[in-house]
């Protein structure tokens, strides 16, 4: 099965901060022969919970067991996995660029402009660029300014991401177990009286 029969998958994780499970979270995807495309991790609106940002191409088949596999480990507290159109996403990208070939080149400040990037520090032997926004836009910036020779370096971010609803599915679940757990202690209480 080659990658057009797969769909790029953004994966969502919250688990508790505790050393190891980002391998054990890897490992799955190992364990299944899926590469992870990007990954991103880190502290989330929620005290004490972090955030891991996922993306791989998979089947749907694939990614609904990926979850549940994840969603398994003891630390996790959810994992949920979406299609571009269930979330606003972007990356960040870094572009270092020849100072002297840059001013060479008049188009130069054009296509920056165009793509909506950022000079963020200038010096004689280079000047660094900022672009956030999609995978597509991020890459299309690098083509067009690596045509033009001007690429000394490039970096870019694995993806955040943030779903389209308006409520994020963890604060929905951790209230409901919340909910859950009163009403046991509750009725644990009234048994006891």
């Amino acid at each position: 099965m080659d990658k057009t029969d797969k769909t790029l998958y953004t994966l969502i994780v919250h688990s508790e901060n505790i050393a190891g499970l980002l391998n054990q979270i890897t490992a799955v995807f190992t364990r299944r022969q899926i590469n992870i495309e990007s990954l991103n991790v880190s502290a989330s609106s929620i005290k004490g919970v972090h955030k891991y940002t996922i993306t791989a191409w998979a089947t749907k088949d694939e990614v609904e067991k990926i979850v549940k596999q994840i969603e398994k480990k003891i630390d996790v507290i959810q994992a949920n996995y979406f299609t571009d159109n269930d979330i606003y996403q972007r990356e960040i990208a870094l572009y270092k660029l020849s100072t002297p070939e840059f001013e060479n080149n008049p188009d130069a400040s054009k296509i920056i402009r165009h793509y909506q990037a950022h000079i963020v520090e200038v010096n004689p032997k280079f000047l660094t660029v900022e672009k956030t926004g999609t995978d597509e836009e991020i890459t299309s910036l690098y083509n067009a300014l690596s045509k033009m020779n001007l690429v000394l370096q490039f970096v870019r971010s694995g993806r955040i991401a943030i779903t389209t609803g308006s409520v994020e599915r963890v604060n929905e679940y951790l209230s409901m177990r919340e909910e859950k757990y009163k009403k046991e202690k509750k009725a644990k209480k009234q048994c006891l009286n």
